[in-house]
């Protein structure tokens, strides 16, 4: 299926596509290299509520139009009539919309494909991981324009890089590129621009291929036990894998293993 921006669907910044189990979503807004306003917010709290819901859909792959950018961050026109009321809902608005991302039931794959700053940065730190361009740079300059992170990045960069390195790339707002973000952990993998895409649709197939409500089950109980001290997530991980013991799902890869051939799933 290929869901295009016109106004049949509504779409004015963003584009869908689906090829089998593996949906696309592609920002676009190129002429402000995908930043990111209020009508992108609600595009993307729409689409991802779409493909969440969608039982034939089991990975989804994140990325902006052409080469430039990922998302090059807010919308500056739209911070610089903010007050201290105005400013908070701004920052929770970013922050509802990707907590929304971050506990979709589905693996999200942010193709980071030229800049990521600010709340693009914070966008790509949202997904369940990040495949990176060799073209890629991603960074926080908030600072420079008297403000911090506001959609996340001040708590998810820390418990992805750790404490230091995150206060180092806000507090000096420099750009790391490709290489550094794979050194800082803060990307996953880099690859040559052309391969990008392909590399990422690659993955998303090994993923997909998996049994979907172990998929939905494993994001669950990380996500959980990250919230929590470690006994706690203990149990939020027993309680899944008992859930997961009692599905047709569990039956069928366990007979599969046995029989030595591939499993079907019926994501039951």
């Amino acid at each position: 299926m290929t869901m295009d921006s016109t106004s049949v669907e509504g779409w004015t910044r963003l584009r869908m596509e689906q090829d089998g189990p593996v949906a696309t979503i592609t920002l676009d807004r190129p002429e402000v290299l995908h930043a990111l306003d209020a009508r992108m917010f609600d595009e993307l709290e729409r689409a991802f509520g779409e493909l969440d819901a969608a039982a034939e859909v089991r990975v989804i792959l994140l990325t902006g139009s052409g080469d430039r950018a990922f998302a090059a961050g807010a919308d500056i026109r739209g911070l610089v009539d903010t007050d201290e009321v105005s400013g908070r809902g701004v920052s929770e608005r970013g922050q509802a919309v990707f907590n929304r991302i971050d506990r979709c039931g589905k693996p999200v794959i942010a193709c980071v494909n030229g800049v990521a700053l600010g709340g693009g940065c914070e966008l790509a730190l949202a997904c369940t991981m990040r495949i990176a361009s060799e073209a890629a740079k991603l960074g926080f300059p908030e600072l420079k324009l008297g403000l911090i992170p506001g959609y996340g990045g001040t708590q998810r960069l820390p418990r992805l890089i750790g404490r230091s390195a995150a206060l180092r790339l806000m507090l000096t707002g420099a750009s790391a590129d490709a290489n550094e973000a794979l050194r800082l952990g803060l990307v996953d993998e880099v690859v040559p621009a052309a391969e990008l895409m392909p590399h990422a649709q690659a993955v998303a197939r090994k993923i997909a291929g998996m049994a979907p409500l172990a998929i939905s089950g494993l994001l669950e109980a990380v996500r959980r036990g990250l919230e929590v001290p470690l006994h706690e997530g203990l149990r939020a991980e027993s309680e899944v894998f008992g859930r997961l013991c009692a599905t047709a799902d569990k039956r069928e890869g366990l007979r599969a293993f046995l029989e030595k051939r591939q499993a079907h799933w019926a994501a039951k």
